[in-house]
């Protein structure tokens, strides 16, 4: 049988996952301090700071530091400590080049721009110091700062991420309230506890806490919980109490629940979403 005017079929191809804008510039970040971390590898192997047995090991690992490369990365990284910790980036620009005008250029005040100028600093025909040796120092320092903003990523979406599930969480428990209001409350019970669950998953994970099941229940979740020491006791048997309710009303027994329990069930998970961290 011969192929469709069309040409033969083929199964499409299974679209690659799209990434958000903070992966992406997590990304580009993490990109960045990898050039830096490769550039003062190559100022180290021109100085002599690398051990002669481990120059072949550097040498692959390295990226030529030169006016233009460093030019480039500068100009991103500033943007970067700009809008991640904008307290230090003064500090950033005037180890590449000073703001204000020098009355004499010491070790101090000799920056990457006078190092990338090849800028010697002597007295009496004596050098004072190795402006290459200060330029890398200098360069470190730079470096050092595109960490600490690296790092300073983390935290930020880490508050994004928890910005988001406590806004999300709210209008649940928002919708839960009204589910108990119009005598709805099995259901209203049953959407706390999945807040419930989701919070505890949160803060396992903030907390690096290893929960076995895959799919964990309040009671998976609450004794690894109390077992590191997130919580003490008496919060172990509030939060043991809400699961206890919220299996109340997700099974079908022959017990109903009823609304002050899970009233009870309700303010206790707002309770614990904000003193559980």
């Amino acid at each position: 049988m011969s192929d469709s005017p069309q040409g033969p079929k083929t199964t499409p191809a299974t679209a690659p996952a799209r990434q958000s804008n903070l992966d992406r510039q997590k990304e580009a970040l993490a990109r960045l301090v990898g050039v830096a971390l490769k550039m003062l590898i190559d100022l180290e192997l021109k100085l002599g700071f690398v051990p002669n047995e481990k120059k072949a090991e550097f040498t692959k690992a390295k990226k030529p530091f030169t006016a233009p490369s460093y030019q480039a990365w500068y100009t991103e990284a500033q943007e970067v400590i700009r809008q991640l910790i904008p307290d230090r980036l003064t500090e950033f620009r005037e180890l590449y080049r000073p703001e204000k005008p020098r009355k004499e250029i010491t070790y101090m005040t000799y920056t990457i721009s006078d190092g990338l100028h090849g800028i010697e600093v002597s007295r009496l025909g004596e050098a004072l110091f190795d402006g290459q040796r200060v330029m890398r120092d200098k360069f470190h320092t730079q470096y050092t700062i595109l960490q600490s903003a690296e790092r300073r990523f983390d935290s930020v979406l880490f508050d994004i991420r928890r910005m988001l599930q406590a806004d999300l969480h709210d209008s649940e428990i928002d919708a839960a309230r009204e589910l108990l209001k119009n005598g709805y409350l099995r259901a209203a019970g049953a959407l706390t506890g999945v807040v419930l669950e989701a919070h505890l998953a949160e803060v396992a994970k903030s907390h690096g806490v290893t929960i076995s099941k895959k799919d964990p229940t309040i009671g998976d979740l609450n004794d690894p919980l109390k077992n590191a020491g997130v919580y003490d006791v008496t919060t172990w048997r509030l939060i043991q109490r809400l699961g206890d309710i919220r299996n109340l009303c997700s099974h079908k027994k022959t017990e109903e629940p009823t609304k002050e329990q899970v009233k009870d069930l309700i303010e206790g998970t707002v309770k614990i979403s904000h003193e559980v961290m």
